[in-house]
């Protein structure tokens, strides 16, 4: 099996793939589900996607009683017993607040389980509710995500491993198991804004996700350029870049437009509440959803369009829709992930060879 996250940029398939924090959903009355309901439709919308086409599935991990999602890695194993083709992917991972090791042992159990389909998208965690939760105090935050990265990067290795570090015990030419049948697990850095992740990440050798939640897309073309002369004076050979950006696909535009702007909007709200920056208006989102913005919502041609135009500004070859929002109904998502893999995918790839 070819693997889509090791192909260089330029020489290979575009690939296009979701990502889901795991949003609690409605039901049809609008009545929230359980975690429990919430987490088995979340492994439905996974075959979907599977069965739609979608080439990756992502799960980001949160901690939250809206975004219950604390064990990505073990939804993920459920999605990959009943597919056969979808890759499957954190989206991302906190490594800061977990133990590389484990991180290791766990997507390596779901390569085995998912016959090679597992990928690792690592992260600082700009939702920091696991720190504490874990016992991590904040003001580590950057010595946490280097040393952690670190350490990863040599697991990855699949030798013995002898590290040293101050946030977790060292290891003395240990071996680490199990193995993936590949021989490493594809592993991304997600970066949000800064030019020194993009540079660690290509340090590592690492492939590059750009995670784009709001503002001009054309703002990070620097970044992908950045990632390219970096990786070639530490020596690595060229790595992909993916894009994770929100976005929701309907009929029309207009109906695209209602489904999720609102609902964006109030998640929005709560997260600048929670963080005291400015609260976007409906206008301001708006933009965002326009020529250029990084909310790619609307129609399957619309999408597709916005999405092409996205990958050639980045010269990226992955794009990986953030779909769901707490509160939506499942049916509206299902229908979004239908549409996803069966329309906009298909006319993206159309477009990205003219």
């Amino acid at each position: 099996m070819t693997d889509p996250s090791t192909t260089p940029t330029g020489t290979g398939a575009i690939t296009l793939g979701l990502d889901t924090f795991g949003d609690v959903t409605n039901d049809a009355e609008g009545t929230p589900l359980t975690h429990g309901q919430a987490i088995r439709r979340l492994v439905e919308e996974g075959v979907l996607a599977d069965r739609a086409g979608v080439d990756h599935f992502g799960i980001g991990e949160h901690h939250t009683e809206a975004m219950p999602l604390s064990a990505a890695d073990v939804v993920l194993a459920a999605i990959a017993a009943r597919t056969e083709r979808i890759r499957l992917n954190s989206a991302v991972t906190v490594i800061s607040s977990d133990d590389p090791v484990r991180v290791f042992q766990r997507y390596a159990t779901l390569d085995a389980v998912s016959g090679g389909r597992a990928e690792v998208i690592l992260g600082r965690g700009s939702s920091t509710e696991s720190f504490p939760l874990f016992g991590y105090d904040l003001n580590d935050y950057e010595e946490l995500f280097e040393e952690k990265v670190a350490l990863f990067a040599e697991l990855l290795k699949e030798k013995p491993v002898t590290w040293s570090g101050t946030t977790r015990a060292a290891l003395d030419g240990v071996s680490v198991y199990p193995h993936s049948e590949t021989g490493s697990i594809p592993t991304w850095i997600g970066v949000g804004g800064s030019p020194q992740s993009v540079i660690r990440t290509a340090q590592y050798g690492f492939s590059l996700m750009l995670a784009i939640i709001g503002g001009d897309v054309a703002r990070f073309a620097p970044f992908s350029q950045l990632f390219r002369r970096a990786l070639a004076e530490f020596g690595h050979p060229a790595r992909p870049i993916g894009v994770h950006a929100p976005g929701h696909v309907a009929a029309t535009d207009e109906q695209a437009v209602e489904e999720f702007v609102p609902a964006f909007q109030e998640l929005i709200r709560s997260v600048a509440r929670e963080r005291g920056f400015r609260t976007p208006t409906r206008e301001s989102l708006m933009r965002d959803v326009g020529p250029g913005g990084a909310l790619h919502v609307g129609s399957p041609e619309t999408v597709a369009r916005k999405i092409a135009a996205t990958l050639k500004t980045l010269d990226a070859t992955r794009f990986n829709l953030k779909y769901g929002i707490t509160g939506m109904p499942h049916d509206t998502l299902m229908t979004n992930i239908e549409l996803y893999g069966t329309k906009v995918a298909p006319l993206v790839r159309e477009m990205m060879q003219d």
